[in-house]
């Protein structure tokens, strides 16, 4: 392996060791001995659940290649579970709301399990009912733990700010440390013990299953609306006018959407574009190296959700700006840089854009609990997971988008288009800003007028 990846990745976890062993009181939170256990069991489930999801997602499309299909039909598989998130997955995690969240993290793990069973089959009809049970159950991950986290916090009367705590540590663990030793894990099982691209899906099933036992025994259910007279097109009403008469959650949403559709975009392009002409790379070190990356930015980040007086709003817009610059680099690169031969090892072009590439997974890292931090703010608790969902439709039509047309455009282009798509939410993200201050004295005052004298 080359010196470069090795010099980037001991270089990250260098900067993020020396993070996490440098912080002091005033970057750690004092919480209770039952708010601990609470965010541990919750921290466990989470990293059983993504654990479960990461193991799957660098084998899914070499198992479609293994079982003879072409890029036009993998495409299509694609855009299904895509699709199946913004129709049925809009509609399944929106009845968490009613039914509680509980079973709907529930219905997660069983979806899941199931979407991974298909994978033993090498039918395409089987395989394409497997994308949107995965469709489904992606909807479910990204709004029904979140919203029983939220809900269960505030009803066992923990303080708001230890909801940071939690989001921080979540996304450190999850989004981090596990996907790291979930590609670890699975190139063990597929390549050490040579198990086949069977064998990630079926770690993935078991692990899934643990983690719905533990939900089965420590979960309490908590609810949005659980109003027996309210339908789901009711709930969808309800959600459409939350969004339209709350402009603080309307840009909440735009914001999600647009950052998200430029995350999902890189996470399709970024091996064309370190390897344009057929360069060999070691794909599972990159991997890890961005998720390296991404606990960065999630250490970064519970400094910053740690300190009272520091907003998420605020610093958000400079890391939408620093994340627009950092997908900047593939556009400026095709025009500033010579391009290299076929074959061989990584281009000059390639590490300035690997590098771009882990500042950008740095502010993925900063990002998600960050946005759940503001989401728990703005969105209100009786349609939590309806609303979630909503903000999933514009991401999952523009994923679909990208995935249609990927042969289309040139690479710096697409990126391009995301840099302009980042840059615009630093400027939504800013109005957001603005509008959250003009509310802010009258909350203020409230908080104060309910905080026990003893506090005050």
């Amino acid at each position: 392996m080359e010196l470069f990846y090795l010099l980037v990745f001991g270089g990250l976890g260098l900067i993020v060791a020396t993070l996490e062993l440098s912080k002091n009181n005033k970057d750690r939170i004092n919480t209770s001995s039952a708010f601990n256990s609470f965010k541990n069991n919750y921290l466990l489930v989470y990293s059983l659940m993504m654990a479960g999801d990461w193991l799957q997602g660098p084998y899914v499309y070499y198992l479609y290649t293994t079982y003879g299909f072409e890029k036009g039909d993998i495409g299509q598989l694609f855009i299904a579970g895509f699709g199946s998130s913004m129709l049925f997955g809009t509609i399944v995690g929106s009845l968490a709301d009613k039914h509680g969240r509980k079973r709907a993290s529930m219905t997660y793990c069983i979806t899941y399990i199931l979407s991974c069973i298909t994978k033993h089959s090498p039918q395409y009809k089987i395989l394409m009912v497997g994308r949107i049970l995965g469709g489904i159950a992606t909807s479910l991950l990204f709004s029904a733990f979140e919203s029983w986290l939220v809900a269960e916090h505030n009803k066992r009367g923990f303080e708001q700010q230890w909801l940071s705590l939690t989001f921080s540590e979540a996304i450190f663990l999850g989004n981090g440390l596990v996907a790291i030793l979930a590609g670890l894990f699975g190139n063990l099982l597929v390549d050490t013990l040579a198990l086949g691209p069977v064998a990630p899906f079926d770690a993935s099933s078991c692990l899934l299953a643990i983690g719905m036992a533990i939900i089965l025994s420590s979960w309490t259910e908590n609810y949005g609306d659980p109003s027996e007279s309210k339908d789901l097109l009711t709930q969808f009403r309800g959600a459409a006018v939350a969004i339209a008469s709350d402009e603080k959650i309307a840009l909440l949403g735009a914001i999600q959407s647009l950052f998200e559709g430029s995350m999902y975009t890189f996470v399709f392009l970024w091996t064309p574009a370190l390897s344009p002409n057929g360069e060999d790379i070691p794909h599972g070190f990159v991997f890890a190296t961005f998720m390296l990356s991404s606990m960065l930015g999630s250490s970064f980040a519970s400094r910053l959700l740690g300190r009272a007086s520091i907003r998420v709003e605020g610093y958000m817009q400079t890391v939408f700006l620093i994340s627009s610059a950092s997908l900047l680099l593939p556009f400026i690169t095709s025009f500033m840089v010579a391009p290299t031969e076929k074959g061989g090892s990584i281009s000059f072009a390639g590490c300035i854009q690997m590098l771009g590439f882990c500042v950008f997974e740095a502010c993925v890292g900063l990002f998600w609990p960050s946005i759940m931090k503001m989401r728990s703010q703005y969105i209100p608790e009786e349609a939590r997971s309806t609303i979630m969902n909503f903000f999933r439709i514009p991401l999952n039509i523009s994923v679909c988008i990208v995935l249609y047309n990927v042969d289309a455009f040139p690479i710096s282009i697409m990126f391009g288009m995301c840099a302009i798509f980042l840059f615009i939410a630093s400027l939504l993200q800013r109005r957001l800003l603005v509008v959250a201050e003009s509310s802010w004295p009258l909350e203020k005052v409230r908080e104060l007028e309910t905080e026990p004298l003893n506090n005050i």
